[in-house]
């Protein structure tokens, strides 16, 4: 990607869902409306080179950090990456899907300098995997006081499926979103058994935790016997974006489907969404005919979902000043897609979908920075350079 590619959005949005309409399941779904024309903008390169980069975290001092799944966490200074990764970062389960992942500037950062960091860990024969949460001081050269903050019950062999992205509420509260580590994709099952269904364990789920690891008082199944206290959202699949609308104080996810059927979900506490009973998404077990049964009056319905796959990476809602026609509207990454996506809200419901731009390649994170800019994480498939990408308005 060069730099200081200039971009006509209006063009780029061809391939939007928007254009479509979808027969399964039984009836005709249509896709939401076309959104306005975006407003034009540059794409600039401030780093490449980087291996597999995950998450991104933009300081108020104009510093960057990136997250690379090997295990390494990066800093780019001045517009460049700095040649030596940060030290103090802890050791990873690395390999697949997971490694070192998510990062998020705490909310009082200002002052406590402190990161949170989500990781792929071992047990002790490495034989299996689970997600931790982690949080330490960044100095601004090294990582120091690193603590965990929960060890997940997301045990298992595979080394898929592990979300995971992290999100704080304005009330002093820290979400994660775990996967379901493939479980159990085997014909002969009783779905109700699968470990999203069931709240003695974290796969599927979406907690909810206080600053310092512990469980909120208030959260919906605390005090039930059999059920883990962190959890606020469960029978989720592979949630791998989370955010908080500014304006109304909801928890959003998006999550990936089986084969199409992707995600996009308002959070309500203590409620079930559904997988893998329900799905929008093809059959993954025998990879033939849709989901067989789409919905049920007991679970939650998505808000949005993509018919065919754009395999959703992170979402955030737009709170900046650079981009005004944007401000409150979601933006959603995605690998598959590899498109950048905008989706429009009308109170709780959708009003557009668009795209934004798209053929960047697999875009592993948007990240909106304290300047009002978009910043974006390419990694892997083709993409040798892996760039960290800006977004900038054409002023």
């Amino acid at each position: 990607m060069s730099t200081d590619t200039p971009v006509n959005p209006t063009a780029a949005r061809a391939a939007s869902v928007a254009l479509a309409l979808m027969v399964c399941l039984g009836g005709v779904m249509p896709m939401a409306p076309l959104a306005a024309a975006e407003p034009e903008f540059k794409i600039v390169t401030i780093a490449e080179g980087l291996d597999d980069p995950w998450a991104i975290a933009a300081l108020p001092s104009g510093d960057v950090l990136v997250t690379e799944k090997a295990g390494r966490l990066r800093l780019i200074r001045n517009g460049q990456l700095q040649a030596a990764p940060i030290e103090g970062v802890p050791k990873v389960r690395a390999g697949g899907q997971g490694g070192l992942m998510d990062i998020v500037l705490a909310p009082d950062f200002a002052t406590s300098r402190r990161v949170y960091m989500t990781i792929a860990k071992s047990n002790a024969d490495d034989s299996l995997g689970t997600t931790a949460l982690v949080r330490a001081r960044f100095d601004g050269t090294r990582l120091t006081d690193l603590e965990e903050i929960i060890e997940t019950k997301a045990w298992g062999e595979a080394r898929s499926h592990y979300g995971t992205r992290l999100a704080f509420d304005a009330s002093g509260h820290v979400f994660l979103s775990i996967a379901d580590r493939s479980s159990f994709y085997k014909t002969g099952r009783d779905l109700s058994e699968h470990p999203a269904q069931q709240l003695d364990n974290h796969l599927g789920k979406i907690l909810r935790l206080n600053l310092d690891g512990s469980v909120p008082a208030d959260n919906p199944f605390v005090g039930r016997a059999g059920a883990l206290p962190e959890i606020f959202t469960y029978g989720h699949r592979d949630p791998q974006g989370l955010a908080f609308r500014p304006e109304t104080g909801e928890v959003w996810s998006v999550e990936h489907g089986p084969i199409g059927g992707d995600e996009l979900n308002l959070l309500r506490p203590g409620r079930d969404y559904g997988w893998p009973i329900v799905s929008k998404g093809g059959n993954h077990v025998d990879v033939t005919g849709f989901h067989s049964i789409p919905s049920r009056a007991d679970m939650e319905e998505p808000r949005y979902f993509w018919p065919m796959s754009i395999a959703p990476s992170n979402i955030v809602f737009y709170s900046g000043k650079r981009f005004p026609a944007w401000r409150g509207n979601a933006l959603i990454s995605g690998l598959v897609g590899m498109k950048l996506t905008r989706v429009e809200l009308n109170g709780s419901e959708i009003a557009s979908v668009s795209t934004v731009v798209d053929g960047l390649g697999r875009i592993r994170d948007v990240h909106e920075g304290p300047d009002g800019l978009i910043y974006l994480a390419i990694t892997g498939g083709e993409t040798a350079k892996t760039p960290i990408l800006r977004l900038e308005p054409l002023e």
